[in-house]
């Protein structure tokens, strides 16, 4: 791997390459300035990033742009180092953009659009992980050429927006304006696969007075990835089932407000189309020699439909409220089904087998109320009106199961993916009442506090009742403290309390069954209660020269209660408890090698970290510009106490207690920065992860698919470097080629016992390195 010396030498040599190193407002827009209003975290309309009482990282379109990346979620993660991804996963947990906030699990943190909570996915996590069991929010359902801005609250806000955000909240702020653009991207992996299309259009149009409407629209295509290693079985590179999956989405966006009379009318929406498919592990030739006598290897397949809209009102009353009402729906549908598989326990008992099935449907509504009242009062002894705001929310959520057809899971059901069955089948709803009081209190110039309280009932789950406080001091004009501190809350989603699957391998089975299912309760589920948290933070900000930002915050996140996947039942115990549901699995298959899980409030964990910020940015000779930025974050969660079962078990083995714990790499820096002028541009940025550790299963020698048994294996820190040059060409037209991890670099490779029949290279677990190693692109933009 390249040494550091040498990636400051290519920098450098970047550098001085721009003789006329986009123009100076450009540049300025690479990233949101501190001082810019933001919506996020507080409902006082006149509060900066810079002012804000809780840590608030802000990225903007053209940041994203500059990744070359044509996912969201991965721009993302290469701009704001508290973010985390996992490894391209096996299963639905590779079709889903999940991303982590501070260390914790993807639905614990609380996506708005425009403000607005928006629908999670259908589908859950399943591949063992960090992430398994969560149902989050898929971010790459939106056109990113929609998004004008990302807003991240990287402080608990569960009191403030409700269930979900005890992590923080990420914003995605959409374009307001009637600008006409276009945008195309093209790019490969240096391993010449992983071909990646987008193209996407916008403009919008003047309405009336003041209004104005904005339509986007995205196509992407992107090719799988094949990071597969030797098969032990055949000595062969022939098992294509580890990389990124093959994607072709579609997407629209509209945003629009209307004034009339007193009022504004507003609203937005999204559709959203993916298809998709990945490969299971390859089945050789004795498995179905009549159908297929060299093998086969069965395609997952996803179609998914995503749709979301909200329609308000907001505007002002003459004794100084300010109003907002409005109703946002939200769904995700998804059919799952096989390709080139078969039903083995079928063919023999019958002669035939169809070789493409439907798995079954998973759908999920979401439908959101709320109201919004807010006012400045004037009080003689305060420096300024404090912030009343007052509101209240009513939703309504659904969750539904479809079986698939008999072929895919009778007689022990088809090889990759077991057909959903009429057992499985759910109509789960519920519904959700809050209110809320905030307060922006100015108790002095220098001083202000922050004050939430929310109260909310489930009609499934129970009710609760979170604060929240927070504080800023100025020492200075240019130094100031902040801290805060309060209590969140998540409830299970009800995918979680009723999402079931079975994954069969070549060689071992993988059951999720529901936690309310005979299964489940044979095996001493209970059912799933909220998550419960406390967090604490305290930090400074600083601007200093007019040119220079600095920020350092620290915080501790205490989560009781949380679910994860409860044990992992195996062997007899494991088969007894599928007989309950009727489940039948292959032939062939070792009880060893059977696991049965369901979803636990499993244990009690405490996250500690910092976080730090520097950004500064100078006027250079002949009307150039530079942005440059740092930022790093350092974190660890520690397990404090293991949950057990209804017979005594515990409910996370040290495999589990690893996924939680260090996973996630210990540290992630990111430096860099954008130079500029009216014609050239250059970005460069170098980005260092920790390293990582996981518990590994075994899949060879005496230890194979033990749960008490795992190796402990590190994934060492990676240096990753990402570069873009771009030239303004006529008119509006702007140019630019890059890469993303120049260099090329992997995650550390796996030991033979632990790489599943020799085709896993790389540990999925891990929340480190992506696994496609370096990517290139050329993107083009026309128009403003």
């Amino acid at each position: 791997m390249p040494s550091v010396s040498s990636r400051l030498s290519v920098a450098a040599a970047l550098a001085a390459a721009v003789s006329s190193p986009a123009s100076a407002q450009q540049t300025a827009d690479a990233s949101v300035a501190a001082a810019d209003v933001v919506v996020t975290g507080t409902r006082d309309p006149n509060v900066t990033a810079r002012q804000s009482a809780s840590p608030i990282t802000i990225v903007s379109d053209a940041a994203l742009r500059s990744t070359g990346l044509p996912d969201l979620r991965d721009s993302l993660v290469q701009l704001v180092p508290s973010l985390s991804r996992p490894l391209h996963g096996l299963d639905q947990a590779s079709l889903v953009d999940s991303i982590s906030l501070r260390g914790l699990t993807a639905d614990q943190t609380l996506v708005l659009v425009n403000g607005k909570r928006r629908h999670p996915t259908a589908a859950v996590v399943l591949d063992p992980g960090p992430q398994q069991g969560t149902a989050p929010v898929d971010l790459d359902l939106l056109p990113a050429a929609a998004i004008a801005r990302v807003e991240v609250l990287e402080d608990g806000a569960a009191a403030q927006y409700g269930s979900d955000a005890i992590a923080g909240v990420i914003n995605l702020i959409l374009r307001d304006d009637t600008a006409t653009e276009a945008r195309a991207l093209a790019g490969r992996t240096y391993a010449g696969d992983g071909a990646s299309g987008t193209l996407s259009a916008g403009a919008g149009v003047a309405l009336g007075a003041g209004g104005r409407a904005r339509w986007t629209a995205e196509l992407v295509h992107r090719d799988r990835t094949d990071r597969q290693g030797r098969d032990t079985r055949t000595g062969l590179y022939d098992n294509p089932a580890i990389g990124a999956p093959r994607t072709e989405r579609a997407a629209l966006a509209l945003d629009a407000d209307f004034r009339l009379g007193a009022a504004t009318l507003y609203g937005d929406a999204s559709w959203a189309r993916r298809d998709a498919g990945r490969l299971a592990f390859r089945r050789l030739g004795d498995v179905l020699p009549a159908l297929y006598p060299h093998g086969f290897q069965p395609e997952e397949t996803i179609a998914e439909q995503d749709a979301a809209a909200t329609i308000g009102a907001r505007g002002g009353a003459r004794d100084g409220w300010h109003w907002d009402l409005s109703t946002t729906y939200g769904s995700d549908r998804i059919g799952l089904g096989l390709r080139d598989t078969g039903n083995l326990g079928l063919y023999a008992a019958t002669g035939a087998t169809p070789t493409a099935v439907a798995i079954g449907r998973y759908r999920l509504g979401q439908w959101t109320s709320t109201l919004d009242l807010r006012r400045p009062i004037a009080l003689a002894w305060l420096a300024a009106p404090l912030h009343l705001a007052l509101g209240g929310e009513y939703r309504r959520e659904s969750y539904a199961i479809d079986p698939g057809e008999p072929a895919a899971y009778v007689l022990g059901g088809t090889q990759g993916y077991q057909g959903l069955s009429p057992d499985n089948r759910t109509r789960a709803d519920r519904s959700v009442a809050a209110g809320y009081a905030d307060l922006a209190l100015p108790l002095a110039r220098a001083w202000r506090l922050d004050a939430a309280g929310r109260y909310e009932h489930y009609s499934d789950a129970g009710e609760t009742l979170t604060g929240k406080l927070a504080t800023r001091l100025e020492l200075t004009d240019a130094i100031a403290l902040r801290a805060s501190a309060g209590t969140g809350f998540r409830a299970p989603t009800l995918a979680q309390s009723h999402f079931s699957s079975i994954v069969v391998s070549p060689s071992y089975a993988n059951a999720q069954v529901a936690v309310t299912s005979a299964a489940a309760r044979a095996l001493g589920a209970a059912p799933l209660r909220p998550e419960r948290s406390t967090h604490v933070g305290a930090g400074a900000v600083a601007h200093l020269l007019d040119s220079l930002d600095l920020t350092l915050d620290g915080y501790q996140i205490i989560v009781r209660d949380r679910i994860v996947t409860g044990g992992a039942y195996t062997g007899r115990t494991a088969l007894d408890a599928l007989a309950l549901q009727g489940v039948t699995l292959p032939a062939g298959l070792a009880p060893e090698s059977t696991a049965v899980q369901y979803y636990a409030n499993g244990v009690r964990t405490r996250t500690r970290g910092l976080d730090l910020t520097l950004r500064y940015r100078a006027a250079l000779a002949d009307g150039a510009t530079l942005d440059a930025d740092l930022a790093a974050t350092a974190g660890r969660t520690a397990v404090t106490r293991v949950g057990r079962d209804e017979l005594g078990r515990a409910l996370l083995d040290a495999q589990g207690i690893g996924y939680l714990t260090t996973a996630y790499p210990a540290s992630r820096v990111i430096a860099g920065g954008a130079v500029a002028t009216s014609r050239w541009d250059v970005t460069l940025h170098e980005l260092r992860y920790g390293a990582a550790r996981s518990q590994l299963t075994f899949y060879a020698g005496p230890d194979a698919f033990s749960t008490e048994r795992f190796r402990d294996f590190t994934s060492a820190a990676r240096w990753v470097t990402n570069v873009e040059l771009g030239l303004r060409l006529a008119g509006s037209l702007h140019a630019a080629i890059g890469a993303s991890n120049l260099f090329d670099a992997y995650p550390s490779s796996l030991l033979a016992a632990n790489s599943y029949i020799g085709a896993m290279r790389y540990d999925l677990a891990s929340q480190q390195l992506g696994q496609d190693g370096g990517f290139y692109y050329l993107r083009l933009r026309l128009g403003a």
